[in-house]
């Protein structure tokens, strides 16, 4: 059975008022979206200079979930370097809680070099191998008593995280992927991929069939793991739209994230919603 067709928008916090993400989230909300968005980077990416303003991910996820009612929420992705993974495992049963059980748990390697240099984060040489332990890790902290887990990178002695979620077993893991190594710890243990790497739908269907291979190599259906894909759209034209999705639904895309522009995020959000009833008719 196909997973159905999900929704969502993403106001990044970088750039932007929290008057401005407080309207998204609303309109997110209010319009029927699936999900709502955030990222997590402690300074600026993209065009320009790093000091430009950024809010940092996990605090405006715990005020989404008390700003809304329905939607459910997210960061794509998480940067798995800047954060202890027990205490990334606390701060998402948080937000899981405040939320009423709305959290989409979204998580990667990190790879902007810009803020370890900065800020002094150690790891992102040996990122992967981070990343596999924390999921590892954080799996183990929401759903038995206490966790034991000695590794390279991560030392666990009889850690526990109580309160658990309230989602059992705990919230959907999305994992952010695009190498081989990722893709292969996107295999084993995550609930949705969320495709990096490449944004043309030729790259996507690369990369979708590199990680139907490494599902086959530890025995998974790759039918069990949810795929997800964002990109961008500037409000101009709802047929675009209409056809950047249409496209990756015909790839097996379900999980589906429109980036606004930091700019004009408030009316792009507006317009995406009018979009929203339409496409739900698209056919995966």
């Amino acid at each position: 059975m196909p997973h159905p067709l999900r929704f969502g928008i993403k106001s990044s916090g970088q750039d932007t008022t929290i008057g401005d993400l407080r309207t998204v989230w609303r309109i997110a909300d209010e319009a029927g979206f699936d999900h709502v968005w955030v990222f997590d980077h402690l300074a600026a990416i993209g065009a320009g200079e790093p000091d430009r303003p950024v809010f940092e991910g996990w605090s405006l996820q715990a005020a989404i979930a008390a700003s809304t009612r329905t939607v459910r929420l997210g960061c794509l992705v998480t940067g798995n370097t800047y954060r202890n993974p027990a205490l990334l495992a606390k701060i998402a049963v948080t937000v899981d809680h405040l939320s009423a059980g709305r959290l989409e748990f979204g998580i990667g390697a990190a790879w902007a070099e810009v803020e370890h240099k900065m800020y002094g984060i150690e790891g992102l040489d040996h990122r992967v191998g981070r990343l596999s332990e924390s999921l590892q890790i954080l799996r183990s902290l929401w759903t038995q008593p206490s966790t034991t887990f000695e590794g390279r990178y991560y030392n666990m002695h009889d850690a526990i995280c109580n309160p658990k979620p309230i989602q059992q077993p705990h919230p959907p893991i999305w994992v952010g992927a695009g190498g081989d190594r990722t893709l292969a710890l996107t295999a084993r243990h995550a609930d949705v991929w969320n495709a990096s790497g490449g944004s043309r739908p030729k790259e996507l269907a690369e990369l979708s069939g590199k990680l139907d291979d490494a599902c086959a190599r530890i025995g998974r259906d790759p039918a069990t793991l949810r795929r997800s894909v964002q990109y961008s759209w500037n409000g101009s034209d709802q047929s675009e739209l209409m056809d950047m999705a249409g496209e990756r639904v015909r790839l097996g895309f379900t999980e589906h994230i429109v980036i606004l522009p930091t700019a004009d995020a408030v009316r792009v959000a507006t317009r995406a919603g009018e979009t929203l009833g339409d496409l739900r008719k698209l056919k995966n």
